[in-house]
């Protein structure tokens, strides 16, 4: 039997002892200082990508919005009705009407291959006339449009004048419409656009002297693309 000096001696961790750190090699930090160079140069990369991308993002949307072309404007400045209050005025009946066409582009040109002017009442196409021939308008310039429908370019008969005057007894006043319509184009430096249907819609009142109502007058007319 062995005596108790000659057993084995059993050593066990207390507490306080810890495991010994391990220690990395110079390899393994170069490689950690290299993936961290690597990762700050691509969120760098990144960011000047995305900083140049709002910058060309801004520059083209302020180009369009100066590039973007404006519709003409119309605006209505005389209309009047002669005869409109006479029993016989039929017989001399001519409308008579002023309207300027205003281009407020700024470095835009418009191109009208032809414009003609329509009366209605009521929906139905009194009379008809050109307004003009080919043209070209300026970007910020204006033109003036000035016509008269009698004769064979009015088309008016007894029963429809019959309401007209009616109108002017029973309302006081005789809304009619005046369109122009044109086929447009615009001008951009030397680049043209496609054309389009343009049609100008100006509602107007006139008194029972047949003159056209202060509330109708020197109003901006809607314009619409077809």
């Amino acid at each position: 039997m062995s005596s108790p000096s000659q057993l084995p001696v059993q050593h066990t961790n207390t507490p306080d002892q810890r495991p010994t750190k391990r220690h990395h090699s110079a390899r393994y930090y170069a490689h950690r200082v290299k993936e961290s160079l690597t990762t700050r140069v691509s969120k760098l990369i990144c960011a000047i990508f995305l900083s140049l991308l709002l910058i060309v993002g801004i520059i083209t949307f302020i180009l369009w919005l100066s590039l973007r072309p404006h519709r003409p404007r119309f605006f209505i400045h005389d209309f009047s009705v002669t005869g409109l209050g006479l029993d016989n005025g039929l017989e001399n009946a001519q409308i008579v009407f002023n309207v300027t066409a205003r281009n407020s582009n700024l470095n835009i040109g418009i191109y009208y291959d032809s414009m003609s002017g329509s009366v209605y009442y009521k929906d139905q196409k009194l009379g008809s006339t050109p307004l003009l021939d080919s043209y070209y308008e300026g970007p910020k310039t204006t033109k003036v449009l000035t016509a008269v429908l009698s004769g064979e370019t009015l088309n008016v008969d007894r029963q429809r004048w019959m309401e007209i005057s009616n109108d002017r007894s029973n309302k006081g006043a005789v809304v009619f419409r005046l369109e122009i319509s044109s086929t447009i184009r615009f001008r951009i430096s030397a680049w043209d656009s496609k054309r389009h249907g343009m049609h100008a819609n100006c509602d107007v009142s006139v008194g029972p002297n047949g003159m056209i109502l202060p509330s109708s007058k020197d109003i901006r007319c809607p314009v619409y693309f077809t």
